[in-house]
C-alpha cells in the first residue's frame, strides 16, 4: 500500500490538469501503488456506453480493428477510458483484487463485481491489447486492473444471471430509478398518474425506463421506437402500453405521433437515444408543466435549453444522472420480474456476439 495521502474523490490520482476531479482531468494515474481506502479491480469486460461506442464504430467506418486500436490509444493516453469526442465512457465488471484497510466500500478479495461509476473517471490498464474484442459491440473482453475510490460506488454481481446480462443492466441502471422517481413526484405534485413517452424504447436503458414508469403507476406509456424491427420487438416484450415508430430526431414527427397515440403531449418524456439531435422533439412532444429528462450522453445540453426557450417550452430538464440510491438493485429487479425485458437484453446479446 501507498502511504501517499489520498483523496476519497480521487484528486491524487489526476496527473493534469492539475486542480480538477477525474472526471474533467485529461490524464489520470492508474499505475501508482494502491492507498489506504482505494480498491484495485481485476478487469474482465468493459461496457462502452452507447453514444461513445457508436461515435468510434462510425468513425472508423465500422472497421473493429481500428475501433479496438482507438480505445487501445485513448486509455494508454488518459489513463482511463473517455471518448475525447462525446466525452462519456461506460463501466466494467471484474474481480477484486485489493481492498485497501481504509475502504469504506466493503467489498472483499475474490468477489466478482459491476463498478457502478463511470470509466470517464476510473483509473484503468488494459495489459491484453483487447485480443479477445473484435471491436464490433460495446462489451469488450478486457484484462487489466482498475482503481475504485473511497466515493466509487460498485454492486457485487448477483449469482441468478450471466455477467454479461448484469454488466449490461448495470451500465444503465441509473435510467429506472430515475425514471420512477420522477412518475412518483409528478403523481405526488399533480395528483394524477402521469403519461410517460420514452424515446429509444426498445433499448438498454429505454426499455428498463419504460417498464418503470409503468411499474411507478405511469397512466399510460408509448415506446418511440427507430423502426419495425424495434416495434415488433418492444410489442412481444408487453412492457409498453402503445409503441409508435419515428425519427427521435424529427421534432415534428417525434411530437405528432406523441399527440396521436396520447391525444395530448406527454407530462414526462424520456430520452435514451444514443444519437445527437434529439432535444427538441422531446421537448416539442412534452406538455407545459411537464419533465423532460435526457438519459443519452449525446444530448446537447445548449440545443435543450436553447431549443426550449424558442419553443417558448415551459419544461423541467432533467440531467439522466446515472446514481440514484439503490439503482442497481431495482434495475435488476425489473428484469427478473419482467421477462420481457430480459427477452429483449438477451436478444441483444446474442446479436452483439454473432
Amino acid at each position: 500500500m501507498s502511504t501517499e495521502k489520498s483523496s476519497p474523490i480521487g484528486l491524487h490520482r489526476v496527473v493534469s490538469p492539475k486542480g480538477v476531479l477525474p472526471q474533467a482531468a485529461e490524464v489520470v494515474d492508474p499505475h501508482a501503488p494502491l492507498t489506504d481506502d482505494e480498491v484495485r479491480i481485476s478487469v474482465e469486460r468493459l461496457n462502452l456506453d452507447a453514444a461513445s461506442f457508436r461515435q468510434l464504430y462510425e468513425a472508423h467506418d465500422g472497421d473493429g480493428d481500428a475501433v479496438r486500436q482507438a480505445v487501445l490509444e485513448i486509455v494508454g493516453r488518459r489513463g482511463k477510458m473517455q471518448n475525447p469526442v462525446t466525452g462519456s465512457g461506460g463501466m466494467l465488471i471484474g474481480t477484486v483484487d485489493a481492498v485497501g484497510p481504509d475502504s469504506p466500500l466493503g467489498l472483499k478479495p475474490g468477489q466478482p463485481v459491476a463498478t457502478l461509476v463511470s470509466l470517464t473517471l476510473t483509473p484503468l490498464v488494459i495489459t491484453d491489447e483487447l485480443r479477445q474484442w473484435d471491436g464490433q459491440s460495446e462489451q469488450v473482453p478486457c484484462q487489466g486492473h482498475a482503481i475504485l475510490f473511497a466515493r466509487s460506488i460498485a454492486a457485487v454481481l448477483p449469482e441468478d444471471m450471466p455477467s454479461d446480462m448484469s454488466l449490461a443492466v448495470m451500465d444503465v441502471c441509473g435510467a429506472p430509478a430515475m425514471t420512477a422517481r420522477l412518475v412518483e413526484q409528478l403523481t405526488a405534485s399533480t395528483g394524477t398518474a402521469p403519461s410517460v413517452v420514452v424515446l429509444g424504447a426498445a433499448g438498454k436503458s429505454g426499455s428498463l425506463s419504460i417498464a418503470a414508469a409503468r411499474a411507478a403507476g405511469a397512466s399510460r406509456t408509448v415506446g418511440v421506437v427507430r423502426d419495425n424491427t424495434e416495434a415488433d420487438a418492444l410489442n412481444s416484450a408487453g412492457i409498453a402500453d402503445t409503441t409508435a415508430v419515428a425519427d427521435a430526431t424529427d421534432a415534428v414527427a417525434v411530437s405528432t405521433i406523441v399527440h396521436e397515440k396520447l391525444g395530448a403531449p406527454a407530462d414526462l418524456t424520456v430520452v435514451c437515444v444514443d444519437a445527437p439531435g434529439c432535444e427538441h422533439g422531446a421537448i416539442l412532444a412534452t406538455r407545459d408543466g411537464g419533465a423532460v429528462i435526457f438519459f443519452s450522453m449525446a444530448t446537447s445540453f445548449s440545443q435543450a435549453a436553447l431549443g426550449a426557450e424558442g419553443l417558448a417550452a415551459d419544461v423541467h430538464m432533467v440531467i439522466g444522472n446515472g446514481y440514484t440510491p439503490n439503482h442497481a438493485e431495482y434495475a435488476l429487479d425489473l428484469l427478473r420480474r419482467e421477462r420481457g425485458i430480459r427477452e429483449l437484453f438477451t436478444q441483444r446479446l446474442l446479436s452483439e456476439s454473432a
